[in-house]
């Protein structure tokens, strides 16, 4: 019984949790791996990246035009020689790049002024780079310096590192642009405080109007795909807008750097996984567990509920085999909410069986309901009753109550032949025990006939 029970509800748990599982897990996989949602992800982290880092350079460019007003920056065109004026822009570099340290918290790679013919007249930490022309290399700083404007640009051309650079014109006492003061952030650290914005890697691709390379990138991901990528990025650079492409089993999306330069040669490239959750399938895997736990339950409940239903059935099925080995005094008086009804109907059909009625009297030894006066021998009652039957031997109480009973069974014509003195006596021996713990005190039975029907009233003795 309990392994029917258990089988039967393990096997609707194991269904229902095996089918929910598969569910959850197409549903799960769908929606993470949605082409639309995944390029649409791609698109805001490569603007995402875009707007932090022009974001970035705006804020550099505010502050360098509150230090290009301090007094130092114009101190350096009172030199009177070159090295004098070189080492002035030098120390001013210096004071520039340690404050920046602290407000950016970050120390620049470079900082550097940069005179009206658009060299280097000093730079931060080295005198080496002296009378580098930079206007050459990077054309937009001249027209900087011609138009007066500040502005933020990435460097890849010079021998020395890359940089992501802010600038802003340092004026004489007429408001001419006389210099520009640079810093630069290098392009890797640069990339490294925007990686987060992305769930794979960014880089930052340059243009020369024809096509896009690559100037730094922040992992493996993205080197491997700055190829494939670089047309995409083109596209990016001159149509303005972001585009998303796929290549190399990964996501990809570019956004102009509007803000850099004259906003036609920068553009941020963001690489993403194809799936927009980490392990999708995984997440379906708490169903299996919660299978597994509905199984130990099942176990459990099948335990319970099987003890609660085989106990009784093995009482009936012991007491039903003991009868018929020759226990005929053997009754059951089971208490059971679903099978207690079933032993007394049981218990019923043995006293009907055997011939032996159940007591039907009360504690004061009354019969339970009253007879009809036909046939009816009333009962002897009081003391004298009670004193005789306790005065009767014992064998010979018993012999002629089940002589009394024949007798009246017979009267009604009703069949005497499966009872036997043995069964009956057991059975009275066993009734009487019965109703000594009702009545609280020893008892013997009569014969009464009552309503066509003969019963056995309990005599409690003093």
């Amino acid at each position: 019984m309990r392994l029917k029970i258990f089988a039967v509800n393990a096997a609707i748990v194991l269904i229902v949790g095996l089918l929910s599982f598969v569910i959850v897990r197409q549903s799960v996989l769908s929606a993470a791996t949605s082409p639309g949602q995944i390029k649409q992800r791609s698109v805001r982290d490569s603007q995402a990246v875009s707007a932090r880092l022009q974001l970035d350079g705006l804020r550099i460019e505010r502050w360098l035009a509150e230090r290009a007003t301090e007094p130092a920056a114009a101190d350096v065109f009172t030199k009177s020689t070159a090295s004098a004026k070189g080492d002035a822009a030098t120390a001013f570099c210096d004071s520039v790049a340690s404050a920046a340290k602290s407000a950016f918290s970050t120390a620049p790679s470079l900082v550097a002024f940069v005179g009206a013919d658009g060299k280097i007249l000093g730079r931060n930490g080295s005198p080496l780079e002296r009378g580098e022309d930079v206007g050459a290399v990077y054309p937009l700083v001249k027209a900087s310096l011609t138009k007066g404007t500040a502005g933020s640009d990435v460097w890849v051309a010079r021998k020395t590192d890359k940089y992501v650079v802010s600038y802003v014109p340092v004026r004489d006492a007429n408001g001419k642009a006389t210099a520009l003061l640079v810093l630069g952030m290098s392009l890797n650290d640069a990339l490294g405080k925007v990686a987060d914005l992305t769930g794979g890697g960014v880089a930052v691709y340059v243009s020369d109007g024809k096509a896009s390379v690559p100037a730094a990138s922040s992992g493996d991901a993205v080197t491997a795909l700055q190829q494939e990528a670089a047309d995409e990025v083109q596209t990016a650079i001159a149509s303005g807008n972001s585009t998303s492409g796929q290549g190399q089993g990964a996501v990809f999306a570019a956004s102009p750097l509007e803000g850099f330069g004259d906003g036609k040669h920068v553009a941020a490239l963001t690489v993403g996984q194809t799936t927009l959750i980490d392990s999708p399938a995984a997440l379906a895997l708490p169903v299996l567990g919660a299978t597994a736990l509905g199984l130990v339950l099942v176990f459990v409940a099948a335990g319970f509920l099987g003890a609660y239903i085989i106990n009784p059935i093995n009482t009936l099925e012991e007491g039903l085999l003991a009868i018929v080995n020759g226990q005929g005094d053997k009754r059951f008086n089971l208490e059971h909410e679903e099978l207690g009804g079933l032993a007394f109907r049981i218990d019923q059909l043995l006293n009907t069986l055997m011939g032996v009625e159940e007591d039907t009297s009360d504690e004061q030894g009354r019969l339970s309901r009253p007879p009809s006066a036909v046939g009816y021998e009333a009962p002897s009652e009081g003391a004298d009753s009670a004193a005789s039957l306790a005065g009767e031997p014992a064998e010979a109480y018993y012999l002629r109550l089940f002589a009394e009973y024949i007798a009246a069974k017979k009267e009604l014509s009703e069949a005497t032949d499966h009872i036997t003195e043995p069964t009956f006596r057991a059975r009275i021996q066993a009734m009487e025990g019965e109703a000594a713990q009702k009545h609280g005190r020893p008892v013997r039975y009569q014969v009464k006939r009552a309503d066509k029907e003969v019963q056995l009233l309990a005599v409690p003795l003093s």
